[in-house]
């Protein structure tokens, strides 16, 4: 059998639908995982054994991503080394005694997850490393910081000029487009229903003490002490490791700062390499994956010369924290390697291309095509779990439907409905690096993730598709965003009424 019958076709729908409906039916990612990107490979390989077994490894030796890979590895010895130091347990304290609530403590995961909007991979580390002893002590499930975590990365990158995803968009905008990618990026912004109602809805859920579905019995369960619900034993033991008691919350502080500046001024540094002549456009066009990699070392010599002289870590224990950050990290990197390999069989299969010509083909009615290109972004972002892979894909088809500039302003609207539903897509896909890491960084059990912050998706993504209806048709951008802003707070409001109950562990 050929395996070129399969190209292009429904049938590279298969591999991610399979693996995304195996991790939900059995609750285990990487078996889940696997055997999509085996099937993968048999459909790309014509069901011919031999050739399938190469393909399979084929693909996942060229997808894998090893600058993210030693990032996360890195970072997970910082974030070792920061718990060895007691600088964790130090501001868990010094923040307790300063966040005196539940709903502080939630506002101030979501501020810190708003204020690191460079690089959504570095959010989601980051912010899950210096706030979950705080959410701890208040009794925050893990899947509730996930979601925050979550929510505050992508969705604050793609709204923000200056981040990786922004550099992302702006490449991937046509020379004849009629609008400069920077200057398209910018006015999608206020567009962006996906994202500013993801800030919006989380705001709300926290003031309020509002929560529904799974996500309610995750923070029942935390209320009674049960911070995992289920899967997680081995964060468990990672907790209970011995930590320096003699800490001080510059051990945790002083790092994260030196890492934040660092990938910043990197980043800043790459750009200019590339040729830009202000900030604006050096953020735009730096090597993200590199400065944050530099960021990491250099951050782990700094805690070097911070620790040892205080002898808050001996030599032994700082040099243990990397192979004990690489086993920290071990989870995601596992996922990550098996979600690349999915997105490369996907990519094999022509997956990208089918939905194209599928999109291309059914978006002529114009007033609808914000809708139908936010719908296809979902879905596609969902199947390969990447949301720059669908900008790539469908930012070009967005921009050529208004080649020339004949129509800007429905160009700006139907290219911001592709990055939202790109965002919505990989936020709510178990396959997608950006989930894997916010469970990471909220060492969260995957699957618990996943099905509760795909419900509270779920509302933000039918309000964002009436709005790109809308949006179609009045093509103003303050109008569509204060609809949607109105319709997601009454949404929230009846479901509060109807479905609230007296908040779980309330306080403040």
């Amino acid at each position: 059998m050929d395996g070129s019958m399969f190209i292009g076709t429904w049938w590279a729908l298969v591999p991610p639908l399979l693996a995304i409906v195996l991790a939900f039916v059995t609750k285990e990612v990487y078996s889940s995982l696997f055997l999509g990107v085996a099937v993968g490979a048999l459909l790309y390989g014509g069901f011919h054994p031999w050739e399938s077994f190469v393909s399979f490894f084929d693909i996942m030796k060229n997808s894998m991503n090893l600058n993210i890979l030693i990032f996360d590895v890195l970072l997970g010895m910082i974030i070792v080394l920061m718990a060895k130091s007691g600088g964790s347990a130090a501001y868990g304290k010094w923040a307790g005694d300063r966040i005196k609530s539940k709903r502080s403590a939630l506002l101030a995961t979501t501020g810190l997850g708003i204020l690191i909007f460079v690089d959504d991979y570095f959010n989601c580390l980051t912010v899950g490393s210096v706030m979950r002893p705080v959410t701890d002590r208040y009794k925050v499930s893990r899947a509730k910081l996930a979601y925050i975590i979550d929510a505050t990365a992508a969705p604050v990158c793609i709204i923000a000029p200056i981040s990786s995803w922004a550099a992302a968009v702006n490449s991937y905008v046509p020379e004849d487009a009629g609008i400069s990618g920077f200057q398209l990026f910018l006015r999608t912004i206020p567009y962006n229903l996906y994202a500013i109602l993801t800030l919006v809805m989380v705001l709300y859920m926290t003031i309020t003490a509002f929560d529904f579905g799974l996500m309610k019995k995750h923070e029942e369960n935390a209320a009674k002490g049960d911070l995992f619900t289920s899967g997680g034993e081995e964060f468990e033991q990672v907790a209970q490791e011995e930590v320096n008691p003699n800490g001080k919350v510059m051990d945790l502080i002083l790092p994260v700062a030196v890492l934040i500046i660092s990938a910043i001024g990197a980043m800043i540094y790459t750009g200019y390499l590339g040729g830009a002549t202000n900030l604006i456009t050096a953020f735009s066009g730096c090597d993200a994956e590199t400065s944050l990699i530099f960021a990491t070392m250099v951050t782990i010599l700094f805690m070097l010369f911070l620790y040892l002289p205080r002898k808050v870590v001996t030599f032994k224990g700082f040099m243990d924290s990397l192979a004990e950050g690489f086993k920290l990290m071990v989870p995601a990197v596992t996922i990550l390697i098996f979600a690349w390999s999915l997105k490369g069989v996907g990519d094999a299969l022509g997956l990208a291309e089918f939905v194209g010509h599928v999109v291309g083909d059914n978006a002529s009615a114009s007033i609808f095509i914000p809708a139908v290109l936010f719908i296809a972004a979902v879905f596609l972002s969902f199947s390969t779990g990447t949301s720059w892979g669908t900008f790539a894909i469908l930012v070009p088809i967005a921009t050529a439907l208004f080649s020339g500039g004949t129509d800007l302003e429905m160009m700006i609207v139907s290219v911001s409905a592709v990055l939202a539903g790109a965002v919505c897509g990989d936020h709510i896909s178990p396959i997608s690096d950006t989930t894997v890491m916010s469970s990471a960084g909220a060492q969260s059990n995957h699957i618990n993730h996943v099905s509760t912050q795909m419900q509270y998706a779920l509302v933000v993504m039918i309000v964002s598709l009436i709005g790109y209806l809308l949006a179609g048709i009045v093509q103003v951008w303050w109008i569509v965003l204060g609809f949607g802003l109105i319709l997601l707070l009454a949404v929230l409001t009846v479901m509060r009424m109807t479905l609230g109950k007296k908040p779980v562990n309330r306080e403040g």
